[in-house]
């Protein structure tokens, strides 16, 4: 017959998790973010990239550029922590690579994603949709443009327009991706490190000084 756990054991078997529990984040804390891609060739051009959209501080002295897709659930939880940690960096500029990983509604987001920096709202459009829970059929999609200051019907015709070098855009993300080993969305290149997963603002924050101490 199981005998009853006391109070006072309970209390224990809490401190015991307690201690664990900070002993586990003490641990992350001191282990090593990422892994050092400073020699790789890849990570070096994507550092250079101009034709990816883009987000530009004064003052910038740190590069990340950010792997997603707008049906990531793990995209959509990192993303706020980002944005927190860039903004209170406050010198990290950004560079955005759609890599639609999870079928044709990815697709067709990063695309409309591609399509609104013609108007000059890539950034909010792509915040809206990080933020996006609803499924992304074009309803969605407009709403969302619309939203974020732009015309829906000029992001049509910037989707024909555009239709080349949005290709090649996405298929040079996804080419980046293979040679750099991803496994999966959200992945970040943060100077010289690459991470791959999502992770809270303090690991952001923690990524942002390892990269600046690191020799460039």
């Amino acid at each position: 017959m199981a005998q009853a756990v006391s109070r006072r054991q309970l209390l224990q078997l809490g401190a015991v998790v307690v201690v664990g529990w900070g002993a586990a984040k003490v641990f992350q804390r001191a282990a090593p973010i990422g892994r050092d891609v400073g020699t790789n060739l890849t990570a070096q051009r994507l550092l250079q990239d101009r034709l990816s959209p883009r987000t530009e501080v004064r003052g910038a002295d740190l590069t990340m550029v950010v792997f997603t897709d707008y049906q990531c659930a793990a995209c959509k939880v990192a993303a706020p922590a980002m944005a927190a940690a860039v903004a209170d960096d406050g010198r990290v500029r950004l560079i955005y690579r759609e890599w639609p990983i999870f079928g044709p509604r990815s697709e067709r987001a990063a695309r409309v994603a591609l399509a609104s920096a013609a108007q000059g709202v890539y950034p909010q459009v792509h915040r809206r949709l990080m933020a996006e829970r609803r499924q992304l059929d074009d309803a969605v999609l407009q709403a969302v443009v619309e939203a974020s200051g732009g015309d829906w019907a000029r992001l049509l015709a910037d989707l024909d327009r555009l239709a080349q070098p949005i290709d090649q855009l996405i298929a040079r993300t996804s080419q980046d991706a293979f040679a750099l080993s991803l496994p999966g969305t959200p992945a970040f290149v943060i100077g010289t490190i690459l991470v791959v997963g999502g992770m809270d603002e303090d690991g952001f924050a923690r990524a942002f000084a390892e990269a600046r101490a690191r020799p460039r």
